[in-house]
């Protein structure tokens, strides 16, 4: 699987960087479309196959705070 991939669940524009260490396996949500560089919006442990719903959740909320700010 590749290293980043499209989140469109998240909000169009979104991407989801994967990260594997040999202390766990991690995700970083970033957002490129913005006129203010890229803004990294969310990370956290993944600790399940599907990207929890909670997480797809609390990502698009803090996008929407990033970009209406």
């Amino acid at each position: 699987m590749p290293n980043s991939r499209s989140m469109p669940q998240v909000a169009a524009g979104a991407s989801e960087l994967r990260v594997r260490d040999t202390h766990g396996i991690y995700r970083v949500f970033y957002y490129t479309a913005s006129t203010q560089g890229v803004l990294v919006f969310h990370a956290f442990v993944k600790k399940t196959q599907r990207t929890p719903p909670l997480e797809i959740e609390v990502a698009g909320k803090r996008l929407k705070e990033l970009l209406n700010a």
